[in-house]
């Protein structure tokens, strides 16, 4: 028999989650990533893919290119901002 105490969960995750509650952007690769997520809302939403288009995120060189903190490779910007305007359409329409 063992204590519970004994059980340890994965690094990996426990790693992962104490990174998505302090930035909860993190783990996203492509904008519709973040539109697909059932816990963000969409104020939440709205403002991760602001980030992920502003200048800070711009690929040197490549100003069509923006590079999340966190994902995996760049991402066309008009593909960031597509994402915002579903956000934005969404919200629009459920007024």
């Amino acid at each position: 028999m063992f204590a519970t105490s004994d059980i340890k969960p994965p690094v990996a995750r426990v790693s992962e989650a104490r990174q998505r509650l302090l930035r909860p952007a993190l783990g996203f690769n492509r904008p519709v990533d973040v539109l697909k997520d059932p816990i963000l809302d969409d104020r939440e939403k709205q403002a991760i893919l602001a980030s992920w288009a502003s200048d800070a995120c711009a690929v040197e060189g490549h100003p069509d290119l923006r590079w999340f903190i966190g994902s995996d490779g760049p991402v066309p910007l008009n593909e960031v901002l597509e994402a915002l305007n579903r956000l934005d359409q969404k919200q629009t329409t459920s007024h």
